[in-house]
């Protein structure tokens, strides 16, 4: 089945975040002898503002790029600020407290089940759809990114900070749920105001509890590297939650520490370990299972009225402009959705949220008989018409 252009592109954004959150693996590796852990991740995500911060200056020097995004409303400070505090501040703060008490082969294990923790959450409490094939793809790259972070010569067990360590999973994959809320919105917003307010409330703790500074050099080096990994990784994530959604991009972000230990590979000159030639062919099959999925069936849009960056060459933007606009460029403004139903392959973007419960409802409720799901209507007045034939 051929894919659509919306699809491809958020599959290419979320791989391309995985590699950028796994090269700063290593790059921060050679800091952390040089800089508190917590200090580290304060400097990490200020930089990602503040690089955020310059392009949203540079961009408004041109007002043709304006509209380019939807902005950021009183109703998305909700769910911008809980991923802030959740995932930005809280998070990172339990995390450095867990690891004082957790063996370093158990933490690692454990960061694994981030994209798990996304998932459930994505589905429990968003309705976001993840059939068998989403879940048996996460369970292959989990298992895979297990294997690299396996380390049997570290010490093991299970304590109250392992239970730190999951409890910063579990805010990760809610902070990830919370920004596909707000993923319509301008990202290069989001990543400025969630890169400097989670750096400033990480660095704030860091210098209370006695963490001291290191030289500007170091400062100025884990500034470029968040940057440039953490910043542009933000953005590329939500971009790619408008087209996949939580649960599928947080699966091809799951191939992070694979990429990571790939690039580690080159810096330190280290040797492929057995552990990642037995998670290279897990990574793969899940690869495999994420980009061979079809999603397809009946389904209905909605009347809604909404903002969002979007063109008028895809199946769901046929509407006019009071000022003749008829092009096919990247724009956002305020528009207007009609009643449609019809099919095609799709994933949870931003307008394929439907609870999947309701598809057989929807079927009866247009009383279309089942040989005609073979060429479902394509609108409504072609429901309309397979109800009157029928």
């Amino acid at each position: 089945m051929i894919k659509s252009k919306s699809f491809v592109k958020a599959t290419v954004q979320a791989i391309l975040a995985a590699a950028l959150f796994g090269a700063s693996m290593p790059f921060s590796k050679m800091l952390l002898g040089k800089i508190d852990p917590l200090l580290l991740a304060a400097f990490l995500y200020i930089g990602s503002g503040i690089s955020s911060l310059l392009f949203v200056l540079l961009r408004g020097i041109g007002r043709k790029c304006d509209k380019a995004e939807a902005p950021l409303e009183r109703a998305d400070i909700p769910w911008l600020a809980g991923a802030t505090v959740i995932g930005g501040m809280a998070a990172p703060i339990i995390l450095m407290v867990s690891l004082r008490v957790t063996p370093a082969a158990t933490a690692s294990m454990l960061f694994n089940f981030e994209g798990v923790a996304t998932i459930l959450i994505a589905s429990l409490l968003f309705q976001e759809a993840a059939g068998p094939r989403i879940w048996t793809a996460i369970g292959f790259i989990t298992a895979a990114g297990i294997l690299l972070s396996l380390d049997t010569s570290g010490g093991w067990g299970i304590s109250i900070g392992a239970l730190g360590v999951i409890t910063t999973c579990v805010l990760w994959g809610l902070n990830n749920n919370l920004l596909r809320n707000i993923s319509s919105k301008d990202p290069l917003k989001i990543v400025t105001i969630y890169g400097l307010c989670a750096g400033t409330f990480t660095l704030i703790p860091a210098l209370v509890l006695g963490r001291s500074l290191p030289g500007i050099t170091i400062v100025l080096a884990a500034l470029l590297i968040g940057s440039i990994s953490y910043g542009m990784c933000i953005m590329l994530t939500v971009l790619a939650m408008r087209g996949l959604g939580a649960a599928r991009t947080s699966a091809y972000f799951g191939t992070a520490p694979f990429i990571g230990a790939i690039l580690s590979f080159i810096l330190f000159r280290e040797l492929p370990s057995m552990p990642f030639l037995l998670a290279v062919p897990l990574m793969i099959a899940g690869a495999i299972l994420l980009l061979g999925e079809n999603h397809c069936h009946v389904h209905k849009h909605l009347p809604i009225e909404h903002e969002h960056r979007h063109r008028h060459d895809d199946m769901h933007h046929n509407h006019t402009h009071e000022d003749g606009y008829c092009g096919n460029g990247a724009h956002s403004h305020m528009h207007k959705h009609e009643l449609l139903v019809h099919t095609h392959p799709h994933a949870p973007d931003i307008h394929h949220r439907h609870d999947h419960s309701k598809i057989t409802e929807h079927l009866i409720e247009l009383d279309i008989a089942d040989d005609s799901i073979v060429n479902p209507p394509s609108s409504v007045e072609e429901a309309d018409t397979a109800r009157q034939n029928n």
